[in-house]
Order: C-alpha cells, then sequence, then structure tokens
C-alpha cells in the first residue's frame, strides 16, 4: 500500500489570482460563492467547463470536500475515470466533488480536441463530476490552481491523475500519485476523515 502524504495547513500568500478564462465582454461564471459567502483563496479561480466552455468559478464549490485530479484520455491509468465515478455515486450527496481537469502534460497522452476528451470521459466512462478543459498541470504554463497545489504541498504532479484531497475549508490535506486507485483504502478513509469535518 502507499501511504498518502499529508499536509500541513498552509496559509496562501500573494494576491488573488483568476485563470483568464472569462471574455473581455465579462461573462458571468458559472457559480458563486460557497454557502458560507466566503472563497477560499485556493478556490479564487475561474476555468472553462470541458462540454462547453462556460466559465465555472470554483467558489461555488467552497464548503465541500474536493478530490482535484489531472486526467489523460490514453493513460494506463484512464480507467480510473471508473473508480472516481464511483467515488461521486458514493459521497457526493456527503459533500464530496471531484474536479478533472484533463491535461497533455505526461506522454502526451490527452492530445484531444475537448469533444473527444469528453467522448472518453462522459460517454466511455459516465463521468458526471465537474470536468474541465485541457489545461497544463505542471511547470511554468501550470493553471493557477495547480499551481498553487504544488506550491503549497511542495508536490507537483508527475504523471496523470495524480490526486489532491482539500479540505472543506479550502485547505490541501494530502495528495496521492497516479497508482493510488480512487477506492484505494487509504484514499476512501481520508476522504470520509475529510467529511466528516463541518
Amino acid at each position: 500500500m502507499v501511504a498518502p502524504v499529508l499536509l500541513r495547513a498552509a496559509a496562501l500568500g500573494g494576491g488573488v489570482s483568476v485563470s483568464q478564462v472569462v471574455s473581455a465582454a465579462g461573462t458571468t461564471p458559472v457559480g458563486g460563492a460557497g454557502a458560507s459567502g466566503a472563497c477560499p483563496r485556493l478556490l479564487n479561480h475561474v476555468f472553462p467547463r470541458l462540454q462547453d466552455e462556460a466559465p465555472v468559478s470554483l467558489c461555488g464549490f467552497a464548503g465541500k470536500v474536493l478530490l482535484v485530479v489531472n486526467t489523460a484520455s490514453q493513460c494506463g491509468f484512464t480507467p480510473q475515470y471508473e473508480g472516481l465515478e464511483k467515488l461521486h455515486g458514493r459521497y457526493a450527496s456527503r459533500g464530496l466533488v471531484i474536479l478533472g481537469f484533463p491535461s497533455n502534460d505526461f506522454g502526451q497522452q490527452e492530445p484531444g480536441t475537448s469533444q473527444q476528451i469528453g467522448e472518453v470521459c462522459f460517454n466511455t466512462y459516465g463521468v458526471r463530476f465537474p470536468m474541465f478543459a485541457k489545461t497544463s498541470v505542471t511547470g511554468a504554463a501550470a493553471n493557477p490552481l495547480h499551481a498553487e497545489l504544488a506550491r503549497i504541498t511542495g508536490h507537483a504532479p508527475r504523471w496523470n491523475f495524480h490526486k489532491y484531497l482539500v479540505s472543506r475549508a479550502g485547505e490541501p490535506v494530502a495528495h496521492y500519485p497516479s497508482r493510488v486507485a480512487p477506492e484505494s483504502r487509504e484514499l476512501v478513509a481520508a476522504i470520509e476523515k475529510a467529511l466528516a469535518v463541518t
């Protein structure tokens, strides 16, 4: 078994960063601040939705437990979509939200268009959790969410299907490499522990 890497709560420094996906016309992002009305700095970003590129504010997920996963359609770990969807079905009603970020950063295993990526995740694997447009998750070109997750945890994704667990307070609490399956005992236990905190 692979033990998760547990993290200390860390305060985010610097100014608020919003990914540049909202048009100059001022498109209103889907979603808004969470039930508490406050948006943690980590979630203060907007990303285009995979299926239609509508801007989605991650602030709409404030107060939820998040599992942030960088995905790929042509990877040996691609079948993990099934396990992620099972987690979604099992825990969504208790406050878990899985956020999928397709990326072509590793092995060029996500070369397709949004439509092609959607065929794999929605039609092949029946994904119902939020998926976002293809993005970079590592290095200088990393999207702002993954850049902050890497900075806080000290660990950027090294391959597809790296997983970050984020608390209801918007703080990363653990991260898991690709080989840790979504339904693994250690990840499920960590999710249940995070969901128990209200």
